[in-house]
């Protein structure tokens, strides 16, 4: 399923902070249809029709969703267009007004910014999903990161996770499980975009931190291959090869064998619960 949300495609201004600089040049590769890197703009597409489907599929619309590190809020925007109560939360409060200027949606958004570890009980108990796309990966203690999670959501209560695949034939970071001091990697947290990545999460090492911190998976699903990324070079690929074809190699490499599967996708999307 395709989805949409109303946004203006808005040029940039010389007064702009950094934040919103960085923030519109993802707007036009991630949204506006950008051709500067076509393979990720693919992947992100990907990204989003899993995210958005997987929300549907475990909560109706008016359910409480909090979008954590939500940035630009294009997931906070597109699940309020789709009729859920909305909590956008960041580190960089000065992002909220970047995010109103570009779509009348983020009048539907609640505005609560700050970093989870530091909000207490505000948000205990308080949501009946919580997405946490694309950050694991950013943290130095993704084990203290899950379980702040579960606390953020109802009992019975779903956390949507997207994060690069540990597998993947080309990552280059270590394990997380492999590490004997993580505090080792805290002035490196929270940086954006992939200079920020610490660690990426295996599968197995997603099973044993879920249940650490009292989840349970209800689903996990590998995506993207490196055609569909744009990796290796075959980012020029996209500029002439239809995107049919590259959806039909996505289709079949989607279909070979897990032990095979986790060294050719490059994603990974994880749905976990809180028992009742």
């Amino acid at each position: 399923m395709r989805y949409t949300f109303d946004t203006h495609r808005i040029p940039p201004e010389p007064h702009w902070p950094d934040s919103w600089r960085v923030s519109h040049h993802h707007d036009e590769v991630e949204i506006w249809g950008s051709r500067d890197n076509l393979g990720y703009t693919m992947m992100y597409d990907q990204r989003r029709r899993r995210v958005l489907d997987a929300l549907s599929s475990i909560a109706k619309p008016g359910s409480r969703l909090l979008d954590m590190a939500a940035a630009q809020g294009n997931y906070s925007l597109a699940a309020a267009a789709l009729g859920y109560d909305v909590t956008w939360n960041d580190l960089r409060a000065d992002l909220i007004d970047y995010v109103k200027l570009k779509s009348p949606l983020a009048e539907r958004l609640a505005f609560v910014p700050g970093n989870i570890f530091d909000l207490g009980d505000t948000f205990r108990d308080a949501f009946d999903v919580a997405l946490a796309l694309e950050i694991v990966e950013h943290v130095a203690h993704p084990d203290e990161f899950l379980a702040r999670l579960a606390t953020v959501v109802k009992p019975g209560g779903h956390i949507i996770i997207s994060t690069p695949n540990g597998g993947y034939l080309l990552n280059p970071l270590p394990r997380f499980s492999d590490c004997s001091d993580a505090s080792i990697y805290e002035d490196q947290q929270f940086r954006p975009d992939s200079d920020g990545h610490i660690f990426l999460l295996h599968q197995d090492e997603i099973e044993a931190l879920t249940k650490r911190a009292g989840l349970e998976i209800v689903r996990h699903e590998l995506f993207t291959n490196p055609l569909s990324a744009g990796h290796v070079k075959t980012g020029l690929l996209h500029r002439i090869l239809p995107a049919t074809l590259i959806d039909a190699v996505e289709s079949a490499t989607a279909k070979l064998p897990h032990a095979m599967g986790r060294k050719i996708a490059a994603a990974s999307l994880t749905i976990l619960r809180r028992p009742d």
